[in-house]
């Protein structure tokens, strides 16, 4: 199997690459020709600036997103 060259490469050796390079011209490259993907709909429900801080302070200290944490609350609340 071939190592690709580009892994160790700093940015400015890699930038200068391709700078001589076409990126489609790589033995690697294939079009990608059969994409799937599941959309999700989604609803946005406004919440007070006051509480959204609190929320936003208690995501923090979880260290995850605040949309993570109230997707979290409302299914334990709501199942």
């Amino acid at each position: 199997m071939k190592k690709n060259k580009l892994k160790s490469m700093t940015i400015t050796e890699a930038s200068d690459y391709f700078d001589d390079r076409d990126i489609f011209e790589s033995e690697d490259f294939q079009e990608v020709t059969d994409i799937k993907f599941k959309l999700q709909k989604k609803k946005y429900v406004g919440v007070n600036m006051q509480l959204f801080k609190k929320i936003r302070n208690k995501a923090r200290k979880l260290h995850i997103s605040e949309d993570a944490l109230i997707q979290k609350w409302l299914k334990e609340k709501v199942g």
